[in-house]
């Protein structure tokens, strides 16, 4: 029975095994997608008993009770699937399932060994739900069972008399149960083939869950099963994909109005996901609250025990995987640990030191305190020589937000000055791209699935709109005259997700109608036309870097040169697109923000381009963006100063070219 046992088990991991190494690599297509899909699937299944097993019928009784046995039988399937998105579906399987199998045998009191073995099988029922979490190849499905006797025979064998076959008495004639499982589908027909066939292995677990076979005593059983399914279907085949070679900026089509120029700029390609490598640029700065000395609890405060364990590099891969132009979960994760990296750093390099710089309004003796909690905690929790940071005292940071003369949304300006600034002459502790004269500290290195990247999105540009009109919206048309509608904007710069606007579908040309109103009342219609089509290529594998701005400046970019001509230009490649987007927090007027963003992402291409031309590297395409406070497109929220903080940057991605 051990034997049976294992040899399930193995069955069962290997083939999950291979299911979920083929679905890391499993790559979404462009093949049509059929909603209905029919076939047949065959498995083994391996069979488990359990329980105590005497009372064969109502004229058998044995002398010593069975407990336990298995065996491994045929299945055999009829299936239909029905699959009207690429995530949900639902499956159902009419099948022949035979559950029989061999009890382990026993010694009868004739001191003879006795066996029992049983043909139970069923026609089964199964629908499942289906749900591909991936929207890929790799699915999962569970869902109830219900099993109707077809045959209940045994047969009962003891040494030195004549071997009994009869059927068994008091079995249910109807099982009610349930079952989970997993499968991969690999595709066998050509890509533009409308009637597309998968082979499909699969292995599901069938529960003893309501699963006694009989109504009397206490066998149950449970089943492994491993298989493969060939399926059919047939959709619309997909047109030949060369509307991707089109330009991706499409010429306006009636300018009825002169102040108002639209423009789309659409991906050749709409890829769903990127692997990218990021340095992540880490502020030097703890923000404290109103009226407290004593460190936010947001800042990962960590015991003796965990801080003997902590290192960096944990951080690489232990937070959450958002590494979106949404709200950056992970980043933020990262970024409250600087106490800790701050403390690994100072235990890693006994010589180095840092000096803490506390700040509170007016009051100089609490920044001071400030700063000595900090101290108190790197040097109890994780060791630090106290000779080794010193601490200060002032009414405002080396680097305020707040300037004199200001009169507008000081609160905000105030909270972000309210910090202790981490300050060190050491190497190993800064990040060495302003030369001697940057603040900030060395980057933490991440790496991440990039959900939804900023090249899928399809942008489109009104110039003039914030002056000349009080809203516009755009209306999306495919060629089946599905309108999707977007809006209303107000600001020259809207994005839409190239995978939203694809849906379920996997390529389209759309037709693109801008419709706004300008400030005396006059209607204004223009029009455009975008190609899509989704990628996903799980081996790409992207860079991104940031550069971090003080509040409302541009010119430090120059600080950051030597940093983007040496270290970030060499990375880019031949061929290779590079995408820039600046970004500003939420304080001061939205229009001098756009403006100010956009200085910053130029400055920062400027430099990458001067450094490319002295390389001799050809074919490099930019994108570069200033996107303002737009919160849609702000890398963090803006509730927290250092989310505020953090939204004065410049990212750069870099894509490798295909």
């Amino acid at each position: 029975m051990l034997h049976n046992i294992t040899k399930q088990k193995i069955a069962f991991l290997a083939l999950a095994l291979v299911l979920s190494g083929t679905a890391a690599h499993a790559q979404k297509s462009t093949r049509p997608r059929p909603i209905w899909w029919f076939g047949e699937s065959g498995a083994a299944n391996f069979n488990t008993f359990r329980g105590t097993t005497q009372m064969l019928n109502s004229t058998l009784t044995v002398p010593a009770a069975f407990h336990k046995g298995g065996g491994i039988k045929p299945y055999a399937s009829v299936l239909a699937e029905y699959r009207p998105s690429k995530m949900f579906g639902g499956m159902l399987n009419v099948a022949y399932d035979n559950r029989g199998g061999k009890f382990d045998s026993v010694m009868a009191p004739c001191n003879c060994p006795a066996s029992l073995s049983t043909n139970l099988s069923y026609i089964s029922i199964e629908p499942s739900l289906r749900i591909a979490p991936f929207s890929s190849a790799f699915y999962v499905f569970a869902g109830p069972t219900i099993n109707i006797n077809l045959t209940k025979g045994f047969t009962y064998t003891q040494e030195r008399q004549t071997d009994k076959r009869a059927d068994w008495s008091d079995i249910r004639k109807a099982v009610f149960s349930a079952q989970a499982g997993a499968g991969i589908d690999i595709p066998l027909s050509k890509r533009t083939s409308a009637t597309q066939m998968t082979l499909s292995p699969f292995a599901s677990f069938q529960t003893d869950l309501l699963g006694a076979a009989r109504k009397v005593e206490s066998w149950s059983l449970y089943t492994v099963r491993t298989g493969i399914a060939l399926k059919f279907g047939t959709a619309r085949k997909v047109p030949p994909a060369k509307t991707v070679t089109e330009p991706v900026s499409t010429p306006v089509v009636a300018v009825p109005y002169s102040d108002v120029q639209f423009n789309v700029r659409a991906p050749k390609v709409v890829p769903l996901n990127r692997r990218v490598k990021e340095t992540f640029a880490l502020r030097n700065s703890v923000f404290f609250n109103a009226g407290s000395s004593e460190i936010p609890s947001r800042y990962i405060a960590l015991t003796n025990n965990q801080a003997l364990l902590f290192k960096e590099e944990q951080l690489q891969e232990a937070q959450p995987d958002n590494l979106n132009n949404g709200r950056s979960a992970r980043q933020l994760a990262v970024y409250h640990n600087i106490l800790n990296i701050v403390g690994d750093r100072l235990r890693a390099n006994p010589k180095s030191t840092i000096s803490l710089s506390g700040a509170s309004d007016k009051n100089p003796v609490e920044g001071k305190l400030m700063a000595e909690n900090i101290k108190q905690y790197l040097v109890s929790t994780f060791g630090i020589n106290a000779s080794r940071i010193t601490t200060e005292g002032r009414d405002k940071p080396l680097i305020p937000s707040e300037q004199p003369g200001a009169t507008k949304e000081l609160a905000l300006l105030r909270e972000g000055d309210r910090r202790v600034d981490i300050v060190s002459a050491s190497p190993e502790l800064l990040l060495q791209v302003g030369g001697v004269t940057s603040p900030f500290l060395k980057p933490v290195q991440i790496t991440a699935v990039q959900q939804d990247p900023m090249d899928s999105h399809v942008l489109f540009t009104v110039g003039g709109a914030d002056s000349v009109l009080k809203s516009w919206t755009v209306q999306v048309t495919d060629e089946q005259g599905k309108v999707q509608n977007y809006g209303p904007y107000t600001k020259d710069l809207a994005s839409v997700s190239g995978k939203t606007i694809l849906g379920n579908s996997t390529q389209g040309n759309y037709k693109i109608v801008m419709l706004g109103e300008t400030n005396s009342g006059r209607s204004i219609r223009k029009e455009s036309v975008v190609s899509l089509v989704k990628m996903d290529d799980p081996k790409q594998e992207g860079l991104r870097y940031s550069i971090l701005f003080d509040f409302d400046k541009s010119k430090s970019i120059a600080s950051y040169e030597k940093f983007l001509t040496d270290v970030v230009a060499p990375l880019v490649p031949a061929n290779g697109r590079v995408i820039i987007h600046g970004h500003t927090d939420i304080i001061g007027d939205d229009r001098y923000n756009r403006f100010l963003s956009n200085e910053r992402a130029v400055g920062a291409q400027q430099i990458i381009e001067r450094a490319l031309a002295n390389a001799g590297k050809k074919g490099v395409t930019f994108e570069t963006y200033g996107f303002g406070e737009d919160t849609g497109m702000a890398p963090f929220e803006n509730e927290l100063p250092e989310e505020r903080f953090y939204n004065r940057t410049v990212v750069i991605d870099i894509v490798p070219g295909k």
